[in-house]
């Protein structure tokens, strides 16, 4: 297995952050090394954060804050409540959206389907610097 961990600051609104070149770059060097196929895992260590496959640039992650905005508003009614308003909410949100996902990687390239990429979602407006764990199995 081969592991790396790359830095991200999300900055002071709610993100959703498009993790795929990186996800590319390092599966295909990975896989060269490793000789072709395997499986890409992206995992956020972080309590408040989660991975997401989704279409991008076409107003879906703006939809997917929206949603998430209308399922776990930025309010007090949450019990964890420290930081800024709605902070707990941020917790619940990794059973939704969990903190991992895992790709297929074909000859160096991420199976991924035409509109997919891979980001980062972050409703955690406190923590600003987040990291994010890529690990190549070999197949």
């Amino acid at each position: 297995m081969r592991s790396t961990v790359i830095q991200v600051t999300t900055g002071s609104r709610e993100a959703v952050h498009d993790l795929t070149s990186e996800c590319e770059r390092f599966a295909a060097e990975a896989a060269s090394e490793a000789g072709g196929d395997g499986l890409l895992h992206v995992f956020v260590p972080h309590a408040t954060a989660g991975v997401a496959i989704l279409e991008l640039g076409a107003g879906s992650d703006d939809d997917l804050l929206s949603a998430l905005g209308d399922l776990l508003p930025a309010d007090d009614r949450w019990r964890h409540a420290h930081g800024s308003r709605g902070h707990g909410r941020s917790h619940v949100m990794p059973a939704m959206i969990p903190p991992y996902a895992t790709v297929p990687v074909l000859s160096g390239r991420l199976a991924l389907g035409t509109w997919q990429s891979i980001a980062l979602v972050d409703l955690n407006v406190d923590n600003r610097e987040r990291q994010v764990r890529l690990s190549f199995l070999a197949g």
